[in-house]
C-alpha cells in the first residue's frame, strides 16, 4: 500500500497541525499489512507520530516535518506510559517514535525539523567569546526521534535539522542501518546529540554528515535500557564527517551492563572538544574497541561556570580520551580492556589521556601509527585536565604529550609534535602503570 499524508487531511502550510492526519495514514498502511507513507513537498507541523511495523515513511524532495514544541502536542512517555514495559526513563517526549515494532524505514530527500533554533539562545555567559553552551527556553525539550526495541530499522538519505534535544535515539534496537543522512544542529546546542545507539545490537552507521553542539555519535548503555535489553554490542561507525563542541565519537558515559565490539573508522573530525572518547562510569565492562583512520582537529572552548544551566563543555582538546573513574564517591566505575587505535592524524590542544584508578585499571591499550600535533588553536589557555563526570571533575594539570594512569599493558607508537607553550611540560607522564612500552617520536 502507498498513501500520501495529504490524502488523510494533512496540510503543508506550516501552521496546521498534521500529526493526527499523518497517524491516520500510518494506521491505514499498517492495517493493510504495511506500505509506504509519503510526505510531499510542503511544511507539515506535527506533534508525536507513532510509526508501526512494515512502514516506510518517505519524505519527498521539498518536504519538511516540523516538530511542535507545544506540550499538548507531544506524548511524554515518562509521564504517560504505564504498561508492563514501563517507561523510557526520560521526560520530554519526541516527534517520531516506535515501540516494539519491526521493519521500519525513514528515507527520502526531505527534512525533519526540530525547531531547536527557537529553543537555544546566546545569553553571553562567557563574555566576548560566544563559545560556551547556549541557554534554553524550555525545561522539557522533545527528542526528534525515539525508537525502542525495533528490529530492522533503517534511516537513509534524509536531513535532520535543529534538534531541540537528542536527534536520532535508538534504544534496545537490533539490525539497524543509518546511511547517508545529514544532521545539522546548533553547534552550541545543549543535549542535541546527533546519533545515540543505546543498548543496541548489530548497528551500521555510515556516510553521514553531523553537526551538533553535543556529542556527534555516542554509543550508550543507559540504565533503563540496560535493565531491559542487556549489553550494547556489534556497532560499526565509518565514513562520517563530524562537527561538535563535545566529542565527535564517544562510548559512554552511560555504561550499566556493558559495551563491546565497536569499530570506528575513516571519519573526519572538525572543531570538536574531543576526538574519540571512551568512558566507563556505571560498573560495566567496555571491551574490544577498534578505532582507526581518523583525522581532524580538536580544541578547547570557553566555558561559563557561573551559570547553573550547562556551564561547560566536556573536553579540553584531547584527540584520544579513555577514562575509568568513579562517577560518585564509593562507586566502582567498571573496566576498560582490549582497546586499539591506529592511524590517528589530528591537531589537538591537549594530550592523549588514558586514566584508570588503582581499583579499576585499564587493560591492554594499543596506540599505533599516531600523528598528533599539539599546538594552540583557540581562545583558551591550556593547563587543565577534564574528567567530567566523575569525582575528579576539573583540575589544573601540566599537559604532556601522553598521560597514562593505572594502565596495564600499554603500547604507543608514532609521532607527536608539540609547540610552545606545551614544550615547557613533561613529554610523557606514567603514573601507576605496568608494562608500558612507549615508542613515540616526540618533537618540539
Amino acid at each position: 500500500m502507498e498513501v500520501y499524508i495529504t490524502d488523510f487531511g494533512a496540510k503543508g502550510d506550516g501552521r496546521t497541525k498534521c500529526h493526527e492526519a499523518v497517524q491516520r495514514a500510518i494506521d491505514a498502511c499498517c492495517e493493510a499489512g504495511g506500505g509506504v507513507v509519503r510526505v510531499p513537498a510542503g511544511n507539515f507541523l506535527c506533534g508525536t507520530i507513532f510509526l508501526k511495523s512494515h512502514i516506510t515513511l518517505y519524505l519527498e524532495s521539498g518536504s519538511c516535518l516540523t516538530g511542535s514544541l507545544e506540550p499538548e502536542d507531544i506524548f511524554d512517555f515518562a509521564r504517560n506510559t504505564d504498561d508492563p514495559n514501563e517507561d523510557i526513563g526520560w521526560e520530554g517526549g519526541c516527534l517520531i517514535c516506535a515501540f516494539h515494532e519491526k521493519d521500519i524505514t525513514i528515507a527520502g530527500e526531505g527534512t525533519i525539523y526540530g525547531q531547536g533554533d527557537k529553543v537555544f539562545y546566546d545569553d553571553g555567559a562567557d563574555g566576548e567569546y560566544h563559545e560556551c553552551p547556549k541557554n534554553a527556553r524550555l525545561l522539557d525539550r522533545p527528542r526528534t526521534t525515539f525508537f525502542e526495541d525495533v528490529e530492522n530499522l533503517t534511516i537513509r538519505g534524509i536531513t535532520f535539522r535543529d534538534a531541540a534535544f537528542w536527534t536520532l535515539h535508538m534504544a534496545g534496537c537490533r539490525h539497524v542501518v543509518v546511511d547517508g543522512i545529514r544532521i545539522l544542529n546548533d553547534g552550541r546546542g545543549v543535549n542535541n546529540d546527533g546519533i545515540d545507539p543505546d543498548t543496541c545490537r548489530d548497528v551500521v552507521i555510515s556516510n553521514c554528515i553531523i553537526k551538533t553542539g553535543d556529542d556527534a555519535i555516542v554509543v550508550k548503555n543507559s540504565a533503563p535500557m540496560a535493565e531491559k535489553y542487556g549489553v550494547c554490542e556489534n556497532v560499526v561507525i565509518r565514513g562520517c564527517v563530524l562537527y561538535s563542541h563535545s566529542s565527535a565519537l564517544k562510548i559512554g558515559t552511560e555504561t550499566v551492563k556493558g559495551i563491546r565490539y565497536v569499530l570506528m573508522s575513516d571519519c573526519l573530525i572538525r572543531g570538536c572538544s574531543r576526538g574519540v572518547g571512551i568512558w566507563v562510569r556505571d560498573g560495566a565492562c567496555i571491551e574490544h574497541i577498534h578505532v582507526h583512520h581518523i583525522t581532524g582537529d580538536v580544541r578547547r572552548y570557553a566555558d561559563c561556570p557561573g551559570r547553573d544551566f550547562a556551564p561547560r563543555w566536556w573536553g579540553k582538546g584531547e584527540p584520544i580520551f579513555i577514562s575509568a573513574t568513579p562517577r560518585r564517591e564509593n562507586e566502582h566505575p567498571g573496566s576498560i580492556r582490549h582497546i586499539a587505535f591506529d592511524h590517528i592524524d589530528m591537531e589537538a590542544e591537549s594530550c592523549i589521556f588514558i586514566a584508570g584508578e588503582a581499583e579499576s585499571p585499564i587493560h591492554d591499550v594499543a596506540l599505533e601509527d599516531l600523528a598528533i600535533r599539539i599546538r594552540p588553536q583557540g581562545t583558551q589557555e591550556s593547563g587543565m585536565f577534564d574528567e567530567q563526570p566523575s569525582v575528579r571533575a576539573l583540575y589544573p594539570h601540566a599537559i604532556p604529550a601522553l598521560y597514562a594512569r593505572s594502565v596495564v599493558d600499554l603500547r604507543a607508537g608514532g609521532s607527536i609534535l608539540r609547540e610552545a607553550p606545551y614544550t615547557a611540560w613533561p613529554k610523557v607522564v606514567l603514573t601507576d602503570c605496568e608494562n608500558a612500552k612507549i615508542d613515540l617520536d616526540i618533537c618540539e
